[in-house]
């Protein structure tokens, strides 16, 4: 490990327990700065309420650390809306943001859009599909932003129990997105959950970054975001354990493709010669193969659109 990376690890890596909520909440009225919670989900009626309820009771109830909470659909053919607006939060469909704009599937589309519809100095994203949730993961993660000054990127960190093994979870991260940054973005290898889906950030930092429209999102930004503010400027939190709903081989198998997309572009800037993964499932005559398109899409710095620069100009 790098000597810089080493350093990193004893100077930007906490644990929510070092800083108690009234000592965040003396810095956000110190300040003055606002935060927004957005949640992208899609068919996560099972999950989705219970998150916003915590946040909700927790965190703008109690003590009033975030100042909005946004619950951005992207499609789904369930009840998320409906469950996530009785608990709660604001409900916006993705498509009825930057309309001129076709959207495309994608988590990172989601979170790229999200941006025109919050106003937050500080932007909280938090995955739809925890279980158990604690608004730790909350104040955790948001809290270095409104006490450090010089930060401006903070990831949560946590065990990633799969099924009765703790640790075992992360499988995208362990055997793609791990080898990639330490090979070829050694000062990134510090982060303990690089693909976690639960991180805050400065405004002024996310709409100055490309969004890659899909799972390589997290992978993209973090990469970007040491690029353009250096490695001092991020950090990781300790916000305990995660429990999630755990995708299938396959699904993971395409995760780790556009992942591995994402990085790619970043180191060459070129071209795949055939940008798709070709899976393999049983069929009535045997193995049958199933090609899905890797996501190569990226969304310009939302800085570049001329609504968002309306509506910061408003």
């Amino acid at each position: 490990m790098l000597e810089e990376v080493e350093r990193w690890l004893s100077t930007r890596s906490w644990s929510a327990t070092e800083r108690p909520l009234h000592r965040i909440l003396a810095a956000k009225q110190r300040t003055g700065q606002t935060v927004s919670v957005v949640l992208p989900a899609l068919n996560e009626e099972e999950t989705v309420g219970e998150i916003a309820s915590v946040i909700r009771h927790d965190l703008m109830r109690q003590v009033p650390l975030v100042d909005e909470l946004v619950v951005v659909d992207s499609g789904s053919t369930d009840r998320t809306s409906e469950v996530a607006a009785a608990a709660g939060a604001t409900v916006v469909h993705r498509d009825t943001i930057l309309p001129r704009l076709p959207a495309v599937p994608g988590k990172g589309e989601v979170l790229w859009r999200s941006l025109l519809v919050t106003r937050g100095d500080i932007v909280c994203f938090i995955d739809a599909d925890l279980r158990d949730f604690s608004s730790d993961f909350v104040s955790g993660i948001v809290g270095p932003l409104l006490t450090e000054p010089d930060v401006d990127l903070v990831k949560g960190m946590y065990d990633r129990p799969l099924g009765g093994a703790a640790g075992q979870g992360g499988r995208v991260t362990e055997l793609m997105a791990r080898p990639l940054l330490n090979m070829h973005w050694p000062q990134l290898a510090g982060f303990v959950q690089p693909l976690g889906g639960e991180y805050a950030a400065r405004r002024s930092l996310l709409e100055q970054l490309p969004f890659p429209v899909g799972y390589g999102v997290e992978l993209g930004m973090l990469v970007d975001a040491l690029h353009l503010v250096g490695l001092d400027a991020l950090a990781q939190v300790d916000v305990g354990v995660r429990k999630h709903r755990h995708q299938d081989g396959q699904a993971l198998g395409r995760m780790a493709a556009a992942i591995y997309r994402t990085a790619q572009l970043r180191l060459a800037r070129g071209h795949l010669i055939r940008p798709s993964l070709t899976q393999f499932e049983r069929g009535g005559d045997g193995f049958e193969p199933r090609t899905y398109s890797v996501d190569t899409e990226e969304r310009p710095p939302m800085v570049e659109i001329a609504e968002y620069q309306e509506r910061k100009a408003a």
